[in-house]
């Protein structure tokens, strides 16, 4: 028996390579399908099956992909709905993969269509549970992705999820293996642990869902308490995989695809064209193309391009680190934006060599910005963390506009005459936040390149509320 979790940092995603006596399932695929074609390939086993837990918001699936290419049948449970060929799968069905066994366990609530698959050894004992968005270590799945077109609330789906959780997950016995499809960092639930896998009985131990004395009543409060928004491309990657979606090789032939300085100067200037640089902030902050936006590679990048390019169908120019353009465009189909047209050839060095404009983001660090607040008896201070962060500690003069809903009326909040230091936890987000607002006219601003810890230091700082540039 091979259980492999091949698990993605960037999108807190973990999918399952099951294998015994030649034969191989594949559980919540990524796009791309090379990795478990090669891994099949390694171990000498066909793949027999794709099995989804559920429609997946946070990303595309490469189920539609993979079956074409092996011939395996893509499973789902009971009540998914799709355009393409699939099998629907009963509740307590079971499948062969050599000589273990998949049995289909209907668990709705973070989704309609949720099902959790348990694996049975050579032996016929339960040895694992494939969770999906059913249940995570240290958390569950919000209720609240899968109403829009029902007259479902995430109450409703919430009681489902308790029912789910105690009827189904919660009998079975408290050594079997639990392996989620998410860990810390995603927003498909509010407080994951960073482990990606541990044991049923240590989560009914650890875990807040599981506690044996809560009612129906209090899971569906605390689960339900503190949701924010959920970001912008969920619902239309739900669709993708719903529906289907463009091939991955013909996306990748078209977006890995080398621009002279000529063609991407050319493209740059067209209105519809989004040009994105994924280098690193502090090389972004000192140069960079006019007009760009930045969003590197290094941190969090396919979540925050999905919450802050609204359009899947952006026509989208690159400029990547060296050797990273191919990396880069498969990370961006990874959450359905398949309208790449290339690279910069030679990087953002050919661009600054050429002698063409660049412009920069003054850019300072925590020792600099305490002594601008003094010398200046105080600062407009604007802070892009999210609304939680901001509320456990911050800066006390500051007002909050988290990155998430930057592209919310920003012209109503912000004063374009006045000077802003902008932060966030690490530099990251408050550049990506400059870039967008600095398009939108606003040049008046400040990074703060530095830790939050370095920056909240001496009497800076508060604990608590404070104003919001937002209102929820």
């Amino acid at each position: 028996m091979i259980i492999q979790q091949m698990y993605t940092n960037c999108l807190a995603q973990g999918a399952y390579f099951i294998a015994s006596n030649g034969e191989a399932a594949i559980i919540d695929p990524l796009r791309e399908t090379e990795p478990y074609l090669q891994l099949a390939a390694e171990k000498g086993v066909k793949i027999k099956y794709i099995f989804e837990t559920h429609f997946h918001a946070d990303f595309v699936s490469g189920h539609i992909d993979l079956a074409k290419k092996t011939g395996a049948k893509i499973i789902y449970g009971p009540e998914a709905k799709t355009d393409f060929d699939k099998y629907d799968a009963k509740d307590g069905e079971e499948f062969m993969i050599g000589d273990l066994t998949l049995r289909v366990i209907h668990t709705p609530g973070h989704t309609i269509e949720c099902s959790t698959f348990l694996l049975l050894d050579e032996n016929n004992k339960e040895h694992a549970i494939f969770t999906g968005d059913t249940l995570f270590i240290g958390d569950v799945g919000r209720p609240d992705l899968s109403q829009k077109g029902t007259d479902l609330t995430q109450e409703a789906m919430a009681g489902w999820l308790y029912d789910s959780l105690r009827n189904k997950i919660m009998p079975l016995p408290d050594d079997i293996l639990v392996y989620p499809a998410h860990g810390a960092g995603s927003a498909c639930g509010k407080n994951m642990s960073s482990e990606t896998w541990s044991t049923l009985g240590e989560q009914k131990k650890s875990n807040y869902a599981l506690r044996a004395d809560m009612s129906k009543e209090e899971f569906i409060a605390e689960v339900t308490d503190g949701l924010q928004a959920p970001p912008q491309y969920f619902s239309k990657n739900a669709k993708l995989n719903k529906q289907g979606y463009n091939n991955i090789d013909d996306v990748m032939r078209a977006g890995d695809k080398a621009l002279s300085l000529e063609e991407f100067a050319s493209l740059a200037e067209q209105d519809d064209v989004m040009v994105l640089d994924v280098r690193d902030k502090k090389e972004f902050v000192n140069s960079f193309v006019p007009g760009a936006t930045f969003i590197g590679l290094d941190g969090s990048f396919a979540p925050w391009v999905g919450a802050l390019v609204e359009d899947l169908n952006q026509k989208i120019i690159l400029i990547t680190p060296n050797g990273r353009e191919k990396e880069t465009v498969r990370r961006l189909a990874r959450v359905g934006y398949d309208n790449t047209l290339g690279y910069l050839a030679g990087g953002f060095e050919s661009w600054q060599a050429s002698g063409k404009a660049v412009d920069s983001i003054p850019s300072i660090s925590a020792s600099e910005f305490h002594a601008n607040f003094k010398e200046q008896d105080g600062v407009d201070i604007i802070d892009v963390r999210k609304p939680n962060e901001h509320e456990t500690k911050h800066v006390q003069e500051s007002i909050s506009y988290p990155l998430d809903y930057i592209n919310m009326a920003t012209n109503v909040f912000i004063d374009p005459a006045k000077t802003y230091h902008v932060h966030c936890r690490s530099g990251y987000r408050s550049t990506v936040a400059i870039s967008l607002l600095k398009q939108r006219g606003y040049n008046n601003l400040i990074n703060i390149q530095d830790t939050f810890e370095n920056i909240s230091e001496g009497s800076l700082h508060i604990e608590g509320t404070c104003p919001s540039l937002i209102k929820h």
